[in-house]
């Protein structure tokens, strides 16, 4: 398990479930368009405090965005 594939990957669906583009996740989360696109490929392994912008811009505990598989049960 690499863990920063299953973030960038759970990060992903649920970003695409709410219907949000990366760029509004960005805004809303107070960082880089960048910072989310490599996130989201598994290249950088994210900060906790960006991990915590991140949840809080989606709307759902941290910890479920380091759980393999977690993103399935996102409602």
């Amino acid at each position: 398990m690499d863990i920063r594939r299953v973030t960038g990957d759970n990060i992903r669906f649920i970003r695409q479930k709410r219907k949000l583009s990366q760029e509004a996740l960005a805004a809303i989360a107070g960082i880089s368009l960048s910072y989310v696109k490599y996130v989201e490929k598994g290249e950088y392994a994210v900060s906790i405090v960006k991990l915590e912008k991140i949840a809080k811009a989606l709307k759902v505990a941290p910890g479920l965005l380091l759980e393999q598989g977690a993103h399935h049960g996102v409602k």
